[in-house]
């Protein structure tokens, strides 16, 4: 990312107003220092003066810093920039060499060569995390990287290779040749708590090696930012910024706890909203990149969302609580295990599933191959199932039918709907309606309603009449993907 710097003539004017109110601080000092002394020399004999001087006990964490330092890294990336066909006229076009008269290089057969791309530089950090020499960073960081050069704390200068990268982890493994390397402590992320005091240690803005420090602000968080695939993100609010990414982020005892990764703001700068990967999730991505250049995980073959207080009222949930599959793909672990599509996943191998982001993370962590423990609720009834999971594969997706001629309309919901082999398609809303209200799309298609499939109006129109009195669930197509929804009771007529 380009820096841009204050302009010169603000950033001086800034450090001489700091100069001048430290002139004034110490006039200011002088006098008082004076009337101290005359106020001293006019005090009755044996009178005890004032204390003004410290006691002298120091709270820091300069030797966590004196331990952390020389582990953490610059990292700089050298790439061609990525120019589109539209950057440069094309090889016939001459509107350039008519204008200044001059004629487009020629290359060795006399077809015209393109100009030479510009190289990119890109800026970040990185952690030493063994003694021969490798290092965590961002995959971010090196992505499409042609050059990478590490500069390490002691004041050498490195080329590293790149092990292996990991998209969704948003985590990349390098190498240096060398020695006397200091690898970190790596800790326990699990054991943090939301309080804990952190420093967050990188290069941001390529100011230098810089430690700032904050809290654990959140744990468990998503931000939605990038690949997205698995975030369990350490939330903090010491101050990271362009430059921090794959740095450390360390507990008071000096331990590896997290890679920085990712701040929130709509300024591009720090405002204390910053995410880190948990150091027990980026020891398992470098593992895996170590020893065989890939991450092994594993998958259910679901697609899950949250249990809203809507859709637990829908199904007579006591408890708001776990996942519920929207859709199992065809052939996948979850559908040779028998779990179907409105089931509520409640427990992962004996853990409570606390929400879709922490679920994914753990089937993930398995091993595939494994045999787990699925408890679900299914028709109001909690069961278990064991299941084998899968590895990670290509994905698969439902693809819905053709959309036949006809636009019948449920008034009651605020839909135009057609029948189809499959459903309902949605080829209107009314933008006051109920449907609206819920989310639901021109294109979509209702598969089901009450945990019922619909493939006429008569059908969706006696779903939405059984369930007058609670929230209406309705199961939707939209991309390739299925989802629920709840639609509100309709309101009841004033007597």
């Amino acid at each position: 990312m380009n820096v841009h710097f204050s302009p010169t003539s603000r950033t001086k004017g800034t450090v001489l107003g700091i100069f001048a109110g430290a002139l004034l601080t110490s006039a200011a000092w002088h006098g008082l220092a004076a009337q101290t002394s005359m106020s001293a020399s006019a005090a009755p004999a044996g009178s005890t003066p004032p204390t003004h001087v410290a006691s002298g006990a120091r709270e820091s964490y300069a030797d966590v810093v004196d331990t952390v330092l020389p582990s953490v890294v610059t990292v700089r990336v050298e790439a061609r920039a990525h120019v589109s066909p539209t950057q440069f006229p094309p090889a016939d076009d001459n509107f350039f060499g008519h204008l200044f008269g001059n004629q487009p290089r020629q290359g060795s057969r006399g077809v015209p060569q393109m100009p030479r791309l510009p190289r990119q530089r890109a800026l970040g950090s990185g952690v030493i995390v063994s003694n021969d020499g490798y290092i965590l960073t961002n995959n971010h960081v090196v992505d499409g990287a042609e050059e990478v050069n590490v500069d390490l704390a002691d004041g050498r200068a490195l080329t590293a290779r790149i092990i292996g990268t990991d998209k969704p982890s948003d985590l990349a493994l390098l190498k240096v040749d060398g020695s006397t390397f200091k690898p970190i402590a790596v800790g326990n992320s699990d054991a943090v708590k939301v309080g804990d005091v952190v420093l967050a240690v990188g290069n941001p803005l390529n100011v230098g090696q810089t430690v700032t420090m904050g809290i654990i602000s959140a744990k468990g968080r998503s931000s939605g930012v990038g690949d997205g695939s698995y975030e369990d993100f350490l939330q903090t609010d010491a101050p990271i910024n362009h430059g921090n990414s794959g740095g450390a982020l360390v507990n008071t005892r000096g331990e590896l706890v997290g890679i920085n990764s990712q701040i929130l703001s709509e300024s591009g700068g720090n405002i204390g909203i910053g995410f880190a990967i948990p150091s027990n999730m980026a020891k398992r991505v470098m593992d895996g990149l170590r020893t065989t250049g890939r991450v092994a995980r594993a998958q259910l073959g679901v697609t899950i969302q949250r249990v809203t207080p809507e859709i637990g009222s829908s199904l007579g949930m006591k408890d708001v609580r776990g996942a519920i599959i929207s859709s199992v793909s065809a052939g996948s672990a979850a559908e040779r295990g028998g779990l179907k599509q409105g089931d509520v996943i409640l427990t992962f191998n004996g853990s409570l599933v606390g929400d879709t982001n922490a679920l994914r993370n753990q089937v993930a962590e398995t091993k595939p191959g494994s045999a787990v423990d699925v408890g679900i609720l299914r028709d109001g009834q909690e069961k278990h199932v064991s299941i084998k999971l899968d590895e990670v594969g290509r994905e698969q997706t439902a693809r819905g039918g053709d959309v036949p001629e006809g636009r019948p309309v449920d008034g009651a919901l605020g839909v135009a709907v057609a029948p189809t082999a499959k459903g309902l398609v949605v080829e209107s809303v009314d933008p006051d309606g109920r449907a609206a209200d819920a989310g639901i799309r021109t294109g979509d298609m209702i598969l089901e309603a009450n945990r019922h499939a619909v493939k006429s109006i008569d059908e969706l129109k006696s779903a939405l009449h059984t369930a007058s009195n609670v929230p209406t669930l309705l199961l939707i197509s939209r991309d390739g993907s299925q989802t629920y929804v709840t639609v509100k009771p309709a309101a009841k007529a004033q007597g």
